[in-house]
């Protein structure tokens, strides 16, 4: 392809409102424009990008049985009210209504539609497994879109959804898509983990993210470098100190902490590690009558190590708190501890509360807590003797790089990571609410056994260039390259030997597949080398009067510092020997 038939807006600086390095690149490189709060028009030269994404995407669907088919972007509202999702999901939701008044949806999802589809159409247990796919567009009305198409309202999305005869079958289907997502993740080029993940209010134990590495991720990825264990911070496990609690060995003492409120700054004040303190998190659980209002409710005291944070996802799996749970009230504070927020701590209580305390907390002796006493915390505080033992012991909190791996085989490392991917068993969530059943080899009718699994498609643009650029612009794996090679004639319009041979070599290239583009708009030699690094194209040729006449060509790839003289014969043999190493 020539420039001159191409689109190419490329811009020196990106719009101040342009806050990562991949929305300020993809605006700059034309690739993307912006109509409205989180919504795009995807230029050409973006266009070509998620073309590639999407086509390997489909090899590898096909290529682990799924069928595709296409899904509307509209959808009534009667199917998630089946569900229970038109009133449960919040405002990202875009509610719309017709002509006629009748309540419609604007997709972020179509497990609702793919489920009716099912319930029609898959009678037998001779029609299972079967996965549909589709790659469609999505709409989430996000309360703050930002960093351009990495948490835009608009985006392209593929989902698949599976459906099978038990949870064995399921299981396997699972694995089937695992497996083809690797695949997809590995050709696309990118360094990513697969990582177990929260599976949430469905339940469950398969989910897993994939997460692209990169060092602006909105997601801790937790590892161990010498194990394959991986997960993301809301289920990577605390595990619990391996040696025993040690004995007291110092007297409990009630120390003036005035104005110390947080235990960075009492351990501060008590030249003590901050590791010595205990935090108090007052939450509380409310009980419901038949009407839904609030009969009774119920105070908890959560204790955990000072320098470590509180997992929600984890609270909310303890028991008594999986119907939910919130903060505690100031009113409620005031009840139980008499003390305001700060100098809260487990001895000294108004009224009785439940206490569940972290593991690593269990495990400690002499530790610093609040005294239920304004400017005051107590020091040497034993379990057993100073209070009694917890009402539970649990895994409270987030990990930390240098914790041992649950696995038992290494200490565990944390990374940022972007996901782009997700595949999660759903059980009969859906199957149960629409009735989505079939007859098994009895003639009893069952319910099907739901997987789904999404990849952002738009989203892998971002994430690929937030993992690979620099000062210079953007730096494509080549799978994902809008172009594979480019060749940058210098003087195109002014010299017939520097167009014929610009010309031989892109006919050459393109006759053997190569994803080339040629050129052709007569640029300054400076202004043409930096579109073209900005854009990040792997290969690039210069080709001038100057090197002709010595039979020569340069060739640079988009990673290296210092382009290579060539011989003009050898320029097409190399340039296909390097997009195919």
């Amino acid at each position: 392809m020539k420039a001159s038939q191409f689109f190419i807006s490329t811009l020196k600086e990106a719009p101040a409102d342009a806050e990562v390095a991949s929305h300020q690149l993809m605006l700059r490189a034309g690739m993307i424009k912006r109509l409205g709060a989180g919504i795009y028009s995807y230029m050409p030269m973006g266009l070509r990008v998620i073309r590639k994404v999407e086509a390997i995407i489909r090899d590898e669907m096909n290529r682990a049985g799924a069928v595709e088919l296409l899904m509307p972007l509209v959808q009534p509202a009667e199917l998630w009210q089946e569900t229970g999702r038109f009133d449960k999901m919040g405002p990202e939701l875009l509610r719309v209504k017709d002509r006629h008044d009748r309540d419609f949806i604007i997709q972020p999802t179509s497990e609702e539609v793919v489920t009716d589809i099912a319930r029609q159409e898959l009678r037998s247990y001779r029609q299972l497994p079967k996965n549909f796919y589709h790659i469609q567009t999505k709409f989430r009305d996000e309360r703050r879109p930002r960093f351009g198409v990495m948490r835009g309202r608009e985006f392209t999305m593929k989902d698949a959804y599976s459906f099978d005869r038990d949870p064995v079958a399921a299981a396997k289907s699972y694995q089937g898509m695992f497996d083809a997502y690797k695949r997809i993740f590995d050709r696309f080029g990118l360094q990513y983990r697969a990582v177990a993940a929260d599976t949430g209010a469905i339940g469950g134990d398969l989910s897993h993210e994939f997460q692209v590495i990169a060092d602006t991720g909105e997601d801790a990825i937790v590892y161990c470098p010498t194990s394959d264990y991986a997960a993301n911070v809301e289920l990577a496990e605390g595990v619990a100190p391996a040696a025993p609690r040690a004995a007291p060995g110092q007297a409990m003492v009630s120390m003036p902490t005035p104005g110390k409120s947080t235990c960075a700054a009492v351990a501060a004040l008590l030249d003590l590690p901050l590791q010595q303190t205990v935090k108090s998190l007052v939450l509380a659980t409310d009980q419901l009558n038949e009407s839904g209002d609030i009969a009774s409710s119920t105070v908890w005291l959560l204790l955990v190590r000072g320098d470590h944070e509180l997992n929600e996802v984890k609270t909310g799996k303890l028991p008594g708190f999986q119907a939910g749970w919130r903060f505690a009230t100031g009113a409620e504070i005031d009840a139980h501890f008499g003390c305001k927020p700060g100098y809260l701590g487990p001895i000294g209580l108004q009224k009785p509360v439940k206490v569940i305390a972290d593991r690593t907390v269990a495990a400690m002796s002499d530790f610093v807590c609040g005294a239920n006493v304004e400017d005051a915390h107590l020091t040497g505080v034993n379990w057993g003797r100073d209070l009694p033992e917890p009402d539970a012991v649990a895994d409270l909190r987030n990990v930390q790089a240098g914790d041992p791996s649950p696995d038992g085989l290494g200490v565990l490392a944390i990374q940022r990571g972007i996901e782009v991917g997700h595949v999660f068993y759903l059980g009969t969530k859906y199957s149960q609410a629409m009735n989505a059943s079939f007859l098994d080899e009895t003639g009893k009718p069952r319910l099907m056994e739901m997987g789904c699994y999404g990849i952002g498609v738009t989203r892998i643009l971002g994430a690929a260039i937030e993992q690979n650029h620099d000062e210079r612009g953007i730096v494509w794996p080549l799978a994902l390259a809008p172009f594979a090679a480019v060749i940058c004639p210098i003087g195109y319009d002014r010299s017939a030997e520097v167009r014929a041979a610009a010309d031989a070599l892109h006919d050459e290239l393109a006759a053997a597949g190569i994803d080339v583009m040629l050129d052709d708009r007569g640029e300054r030699p400076g202004a043409m080398f930096a579109d073209w690094e900005l854009v990040g194209v792997p290969q690039r040729v210069v080709i001038s009067d100057r090197g002709l006449k010595a039979g020569t060509v340069e060739l640079q790839g988009r990673r290296e510092a210092a382009a290579s003289v060539v011989a003009l014969t050898e320029a097409a043999a190399l340039v296909k020997g390097r997009l195919s190493a």
